[in-house]
């Protein structure tokens, strides 16, 4: 019997990396997963997004994992596409009762950029990493509080939504501005959701061995990072967390085991905060 047995999550950026390995690790807890994807590329991002063939192998490991999802190509930016993919799965599902705003991106780049490459990589990143958020919550609350039975909302933070770095460029200070901004988000509406005994939290790894860490631009990026070395690196001797390390995180803070823990800031980060 699984802890989240005949419960219904969604989860966004669902394709690969951290939100593929919740949408396993929820699917094999019990819950059926209403999963979407942007799966299409945004230019200023520097590295490549999740396709739909990646997707598709989400959805086929979370059936190995014993699961049931309804996976649909949603960019996060477009309120109306996230809630038409999610009122569709509540259809098939018959409730929700959790919710993973986990899409992000983070755009970098190691060279001088131009004021209007700046101002793209800016409006991208908050656009994706905190309307997009917003997006997801706005179209999962009625849903939760119609359901009558509490729920839990985690964002998907960062260290850099705690700490301030990330350097100059639009796509750095986007990036911090956005992560902020979530927690922002999360403690509003963790007062304001209370009443009905839905819990919203914030989760905040430090760097997890995916696409959008280990990306060529990324790399570069750190190399040229002004204050970069033993700044970004994590007390305990570990250099990336796994993507499967954030979802145990998030399988506590959804479950019933963390059912009067709302508010939070729940760092994932081997350490990284606490130093700085």
């Amino acid at each position: 019997m699984g802890s989240l047995d005949g419960k219904v999550a969604f989860i966004t950026g669902v394709a690969r990396g951290q939100g593929r390995s919740h949408a396993v690790r929820l699917a094999a807890d019990g819950a059926s997963i209403i999963g979407v994807d942007i799966c299409a590329d945004i230019e200023s991002n520097g590295y490549p997004m999740a396709s739909r063939a990646e997707l598709d192998e989400t959805v086929a490991l979370v059936e190995a994992a014993g699961g049931k999802i309804l996976g649909s190509v949603a960019d996060v930016r477009d309120f109306q596409a996230v809630k038409s993919a999610l009122d569709a799965g509540v259809e098939q599902f018959g409730r929700l009762d959790i919710v993973c705003a986990n899409a992000g991106i983070a755009p970098t780049a190691f060279r001088e950029t131009s004021i209007e490459e700046d101002l793209q990589m800016w409006t991208d990143v908050v656009d994706v990493n905190l309307v997009g958020s917003f997006h997801t919550a706005k179209a999962a609350i009625p849903h939760l509080i119609a359901g009558e039975r509490g729920g839990s909302i985690v964002f998907t933070s960062s260290t850099a939504g705690l700490k301030g770095f990330g350097g100059m460029q639009g796509g750095g200070l986007g990036y911090a501005a956005s992560k902020h901004g979530i927690v922002g988000l999360m403690r509003t509406l963790a007062n304001a959701l209370a009443p009905y005994s839905i819990r919203v939290n914030t989760v905040h790894p430090t760097a997890v061995n995916t696409m959008m860490a280990v990306n060529p631009q990324m790399t570069a990026f750190l190399e040229h990072y002004p204050d970069g070395g033993p700044h970004l690196q994590n007390p305990m001797p570990v250099g990336m967390l796994e993507p499967e390390d954030i979802s145990a995180a998030i399988a506590y803070l959804v479950s019933d085991a963390a059912r009067y823990v709302t508010g939070v800031t729940f760092p994932v980060d081997a350490g990284f905060c606490n130093k700085l």
